[in-house]
């Protein structure tokens, strides 16, 4: 308790007075836009489908000329279950982020690896 209260003594954030004037809205806004999770720099769907398939694209076992929006991983390229992790693997190395098992079992296609990261707030 004592140390969180040595912490606490240390640190400033910057609180707005009240909200209830409008005049004070978009400041607000201002103070809470930086941290949504689709602001500005939220990664926009095509670079999302362009890098997707960049990644699946570079994939050893994969023809780079099958590749489309629409392939699926096993059907249409003829991937096994362990190429599939693989394949997730690289996609979460490329958009920085963890994509959780139970996730990472359900993405069987490009379709279903762009819409899970481009709907993931971290993906960068």
């Amino acid at each position: 308790m004592a140390l969180r209260a040595a912490i606490l003594r240390h640190i400033r954030v910057p609180v707005l007075q009240t909200l209830a004037p409008a005049s004070t809205a978009s400041n607000w806004q201002r103070w809470i836009r930086p941290m949504s999770s689709h602001g500005d720099d939220h990664l926009q769907k095509e670079e999302v489908i362009e890098r997707v398939l960049s990644v699946v694209k570079s994939f050893p076992k994969v023809d780079p000329s099958q590749v489309t929006a629409d392939v699926h991983f096993q059907k249409d390229l003829g991937l096994d279950s362990l190429d599939n992790v693989e394949i997730v693997m690289a996609l979460e190395e490329e958009f920085k982020l963890e994509i959780p098992d139970k996730e990472a079992d359900k993405i069987d296609s490009c379709n279903l690896a762009i819409e899970y990261i481009y709907n993931h707030p971290m993906a960068g």
